[in-house]
């Protein structure tokens, strides 16, 4: 991967492959940096629980580290933290189970997973849900708590033949609770009018909270929103949903 923000530091990975361009850019990574890193993870959630946060949150979404361990574009090895997809998992449930035991059994851990990777959005680690049970299996053992899906639009299924999006196929495999995300209050992600695509659109909220009723996944993520209306959660809690709408319908004109 890239090695931003310090530029000092060689970059790392499973295979030395660039998620962007998937050549390989430098060696892989050794047995004893693998070990460093999962020492790093602990020690940062141990000092987390130390300074007073209420959990942590693992991120293995998006073609960073962990998740270049998932995707087999990144991950070349044929060690015991390559191979099929379950192989794939070692790495990351290796960390959770490192972090499990600096924290204890009370603090909550959070772990962070995509299908899509950045620049390559229609990856995926698994095509059935039975590859995703076999991919979430591990994980749950070693530790998770919550699971936090990463899509890009909310309302898209998964898989055919269920509108279950990967926040509710992860709480339906594995019982934990499941938080989604992806492009809230729009009606298409608003990305795609840097590709030559139509703009988005405000949309309500009225489908999210439905899903959210039918208990198809437990807590939504908002991202974007937040960062441009620091009063976003407030005019949530207080259903001022019109202003919302407004203030996102002038933010993406300004973005045309």
């Amino acid at each position: 991967g890239e090695n931003l923000p310090n530029p000092e530091l060689p970059p790392i990975g499973p295979s030395g492959i660039d998620v962007n361009t998937l050549r390989q850019t430098t060696d892989p990574m050794s047995a004893a940096k693998i070990e460093e890193v999962i020492d790093a993870f602990a020690r940062a959630a141990a000092d987390a629980k130390r300074l007073g946060f209420d959990g942590v949150e693992i991120h293995g979404a998006h073609g960073y580290l962990i998740d270049q361990f998932f995707w087999k574009e990144t991950n070349r090895r044929t060690d015991e933290y390559g191979g099929d997809l379950v192989g794939r998992t070692r790495f990351a449930s290796r960390i959770i189970h490192a972090v499990r035991k600096a924290v204890g059994s009370q603090f909550p851990i959070i772990f962070r997973f995509s299908q899509w990777k950045t620049g390559h959005y229609d990856a995926k680690l698994a095509r059935t849900p039975v590859e995703l049970e076999d991919f979430l299996t591990p994980l749950t053992e070693a530790g998770v708590d919550i699971f936090d899906c990463s899509t890009r639009r909310f309302w898209e299924p998964e898989f055919e033949g269920s509108r279950l999006n990967l926040a509710g196929w992860t709480k339906k495999l594995t019982g934990k609770p499941a938080i989604s995300a992806g492009s809230v209050g729009l009606n298409r992600e608003f990305t795609n009018v840097f590709d030559g695509g139509p703009e988005a659109e405000t949309a309500s909220i009225e489908p999210l909270v439905e899903r959210m009723q039918a208990g198809e996944f437990d807590l939504i993520a908002v991202g974007r929103a937040l960062l441009a209306d620091a009063e976003w959660a407030q005019k949530i809690h207080h259903s001022r949903e019109k202003e919302i709408r407004q203030f996102t319908k002038e933010a993406l004109q300004s973005l045309s």
